[in-house]
């Protein structure tokens, strides 16, 4: 048993080992000391419809998904660019997880976000649309340092490790100050 606060990772890509979950394993190999972290999966989540529970019914997956995230001091979301914002499985999972209304399990949890693309924009729409949804669901999230993760292939050696450079400068960076967020809102909230 760790004292060390529990992060929920949402990973946006499906890719088992895309850049977005190598990116992931970077940040919580970096933040080890400070925070725990669980990946929390999303990609056999059912497409999030209000008329599937309610008056007595649920959905398991569902009900599994929230239970995981529930215990979470804080959430951190990596995530890849589609079309200028999220992937539709993350989407559907912060839907998943905000409903039913008034019993969303991301409420008042520090966020921290992190987007990447192999390309040179790093993620930018899908960061700041990402952000649109946290405001709804009354998570802090972190402002500074932001995190676009443009050309991220080239953050990693041959041998799959996160090579040392500014990449890896501004992950740590991140991760550290995301550790920051997360004790001042555990401060706040006691």
């Amino acid at each position: 048993m760790t004292d060390l606060p529990l992060i929920a990772v949402l990973v946006g890509s499906l890719q088992p080992d895309g850049l977005t979950s190598r990116v992931a394993g970077a940040l919580e190999r970096l933040g080890a000391e400070r925070l725990t972290f669980a990946r929390v999966p999303i990609g056999d989540l059912p497409l999030y419809s209000p008329a599937l529970e309610g008056n007595g019914r649920s959905v398991a997956a569902w009900d599994a998904f929230r239970e995981r995230l529930a215990p979470a001091a804080g959430m951190l979301f990596v995530t890849p660019e589609y079309n200028r914002s999220v992937p539709g499985a993350l989407k559907n999972a912060i839907d998943v997880g905000s409903r039913p209304y008034g019993a969303s399990v991301f409420s008042g949890k520090p966020a921290g976000i992190v987007s990447q693309s192999p390309g040179a924009l790093g993620g930018f729409g899908a960061n700041h649309h990402l952000r649109q949804s946290l405001v709804f669901l009354d998570m802090p999230a972190m402002q500074q340092p932001e995190a676009y993760v443009g050309h991220s292939g080239a953050l990693f050696g041959d041998d799959g490790a996160l090579s040392d450079g500014p990449g890896k400068d501004l992950l740590a960076r991140f991760i550290t100050s995301y550790a920051d967020w997360v004790a001042l809102h555990a401060r706040k909230a006691g």
